[in-house]
């Protein structure tokens, strides 16, 4: 049979037509204008693929959600400071473990070697303090020569370390962690002689004040640009900040309501992070076995010798017990832990429902009269300064940078909310030093430690100190945002 010469030539040109049409499709457009996507002939404009955000190192995903924040049994304290009320809290990632010692040994190596010939006091600050041991009635030096330094600890929980060191680790790993995926991407080189200010800073290298090794930079589609570079926020390669969780959070990662909830219902409200009402294991194999490091009973740390129950005579390693159903180890027991927020008694019944914390003192960067980012700081940081009432005159969500003391503890919650003559405004509501210790520097710390009974274990109990202070029993953990869809793909 012979195939009409026409027929075949108008089928070659279909193909061609579909094949054009098929390579047309192949960039996206705007759906608002028309124009190309990532096509430097239609301007540059860029726009990434969409991609699931990468896990940092050592973080779990928490998938958010509503709960009832607050306590859950009786107030024997009577401070009446956690009062039942439900929140949302939107999807997190948090850290597995406790920072441990050599997770924090790690720090102190980095500082050391970045500052610590031209700026010795860096690397003082961030020093825990090991005579939190010392008791005057007990032998407990061996703790303060030992336990941070000797690898037979390395993997129990830091300890010593106040809110402001531990919110200071929390941004240099931040930095290690988004230098370390510039490396792996082929981005930048490895640079071991970074010191002072010339070491590698997140928000310094997006706002173009950090060079670095570079190896190859992103190709630039802007038909003004030179072809080249450097990676922008934009992209989705950089992570968001590694920071300390909010009490929210904390206490709904804690919880870990996922374990007992059907559909939409929760069918136990949990007293402590596993079901049930008993700190012992009830399952066959590990019968009368604690579920966590707290003190037993009045000067029963461990247990009895030949069958020490909980294992720990102080701290045990960050892995030890069971996971609760998030998959984080030692929500309860082990070491207290700093949370994010700024103390308040009533705070439970101030703060928002969705996402709650109190704590905000909103800033913006530092310019110069050419509107650009002043250089940045001796240690390579950008410098930031609070947002003033007249640049946030026609704003209706907030006015003023320092909201610590909204609705409890600045001047128009007090008394003396018609008097602008206060002297001390800090101390107006409060009385600092005298009717109390709450003041602006008084954070919360969460969860039960090895030296506390089982009443504080519950997720819902909440204590305060100032954060400049540290403990032997009070340690942390790291949290991050998590950006896009709040279900984990």
């Amino acid at each position: 049979m012979t195939r009409n010469p026409k027929s075949l030539l108008s089928g070659f040109v279909f193909i061609l037509a579909a094949a054009a049409l098929f390579s047309s499709c192949q960039k996206e457009a705007s759906r608002t204008t028309g124009w190309f996507y990532n096509d430097p002939q239609t301007g540059g404009f860029e726009v990434s693929p969409h991609q699931e955000q990468e896990t940092g190192p050592g973080l779990v995903f928490i998938e958010g959600g509503t709960f009832t924040m607050g306590r859950t049994e009786q107030d024997v304290m009577f401070d009446w400071n956690n009062m039942p009320r439900r929140v949302t809290v939107s999807s997190f990632y948090m850290d597995e473990t406790e920072v441990s010692n050599v997770d924090y040994l790690e720090y102190l190596y980095w500082t050391s070697r970045v500052f610590g010939e031209t700026y010795p006091e860096v690397y003082r600050k961030a020093l825990p303090d090991t005579l939190v041991w010392r008791d005057p009635l007990a032998y407990n030096e061996p703790f303060v020569q030992n336990y941070l330094r000797h690898p037979a600890y390395h993997d129990y929980p830091v300890v010593g370390v106040s809110w402001v060191q531990a919110t200071e680790y929390a941004s240099w790993r931040t930095d290690r962690v988004n230098e370390m995926i510039l490396i792996r991407e082929g981005i930048l080189e490895w640079d071991p002689d970074q010191v002072n200010e010339r070491n590698f800073n997140t928000e310094a290298y997006l706002a173009g004040q950090y060079e670095g090794l570079v190896r190859e930079n992103m190709q630039d589609l802007d038909p003004r640009g030179t072809g080249e570079r450097r990676v922008r926020r934009e992209d989705g390669l950089l992570l968001p900040d590694y920071r300390l969780p909010t009490e929210a959070e904390w206490e709904f990662a804690a919880l870990g309501l996922i374990g007992n909830t059907v559909y939409e219902r929760v069918v136990e409200r949990r007293l402590y992070p596993w079901s049930g009402h008993n700190v012992r294991s009830s399952e066959r194999r590990t019968m009368g076995t604690f579920l966590a490091n707290v003190q037993r009973g009045r000067g029963d740390m461990m247990g009895v010798a030949g069958n020490l129950n909980d294992g720990g005579e102080i701290t045990v390693p960050v892995y030890a017990y069971w996971p609760n159903d998030f998959g984080l180890y030692n929500m309860a027991g082990n070491v207290s832990e700093w949370v994010k927020d700024v103390y308040r008694p009533l705070s439970h019944e101030d703060v928002a429902g969705f996402r709650p914390f109190r704590g905000n003192v909103f800033q913006t960067l530092e310019l110069d009269e050419e509107g650009n980012p002043v250089p940045k700081d001796e240690q390579g940081r950008m410098i930031y300064r609070d947002v003033t009432v007249e640049e946030n005159a026609t704003r209706r969500n907030y006015r003023y940078a320092d909201n610590i003391g909204h609705r409890d503890g600045d001047l128009m919650s007090s008394m003396f909310f018609d008097q602008e003559d206060v002297e001390d405004q800090d101390d107006i509501m409060y009385d600092y030093g005298t009717t109390s210790l709450i003041n602006d520097d008084a954070r919360v710390y969460k969860g039960g430690s090895w030296r506390d009974r089982v009443y504080w274990v519950v997720p819902g109990n909440r204590r305060f100190l100032d954060q400049n202070e540290a403990t032997n029993d009070i340690g942390f953990r790291c949290a991050m945002e998590r950006v896009g869809s709040p279900v984990k793909r």
